[in-house]
């Protein structure tokens, strides 16, 4: 068996969020959607890296890009170098205490955000063509919860030597051989791509893992 369901993306919790996805509303898209973003002003919501890189790569293309965090700045969740890259970038804002509260439009694209201000709890509305969420992601695992395969703490799949490296996971592996590098604590089942914990997050490794667990599984079946 091999696991391969991936994560899915953390949604915005605001209002107008699932109605506008895919038009207007995209997570993790950056690199697909910016051609259509062209001279037109786009807003990033997220702090972390992904949401930095987006947004550089956004600001080639767009007339504005503003990022919105609910941090006072990006210091504690970007990278220094990505930040000072962001800085270097006239079309690129960077908007602390920011949450989007309703996202509003037509039928078929936004026009407009609703924003809160949290540092004085006021509201207000600004133009907008498209939105960038980059809030995080949680794996699809909520169907094993209930089994024996080891999740971590955020719910990623716990593979190779991380399945006995802590002594509470010791008594999980049941053969006097060590697990293979993407087996589970369940002999013969093994995890590739987004949905391992660890995992590099990026198409390229998780398919390149996905070949490496065919390897794996016939090394297990050779041994039966």
């Amino acid at each position: 068996v091999i696991l391969t369901t991936g994560v899915e993306y953390r949604h915005l919790p605001a209002e107008g969020a699932d109605k506008f996805a895919g038009a207007g509303v995209y997570y993790g898209a950056a690199t697909t959607e910016a051609k259509a973003c062209e001279n037109k002003i786009v807003y990033v919501v997220g702090g972390g890296n992904s949401a930095g890189q987006g947004a550089v790569y956004l600001s080639k293309f767009a007339k504005e890009v503003h990022i919105l965090i609910r941090k006072p700045d990006l210091t504690s969740s970007m990278s220094s170098y990505l930040i000072d890259q962001i800085d270097g970038v006239k079309n690129i804002q960077v908007h602390g205490y920011r949450q989007i509260q309703e996202i509003c439009g037509d039928d078929d694209h936004i026009q407009q955000l609703l924003i809160k201000n949290l540092e004085d709890d006021s509201s207000f509305k600004t133009d907008a063509d498209s939105v960038f969420i980059f809030i995080g992601a949680r794996p699809r695992t909520e169907w094993i919860e209930r089994s024996k395969i080891i999740i971590d703490e955020r719910g990623f799949v716990v593979t190779g030597r991380d399945v006995t490296t802590m002594d509470k996971r010791a008594k999980a592996w049941p053969l006097e051989r060590a697990p293979y590098l993407l087996e589970t604590c369940q002999p013969g089942v093994f995890a590739a791509g987004d949905v391992r914990s660890g995992a590099m997050n990026r198409v390229a490794s998780a398919v390149g893992e996905g070949a490496m667990a065919i390897k794996f599984v016939h090394a297990y079946l050779a041994e039966h």
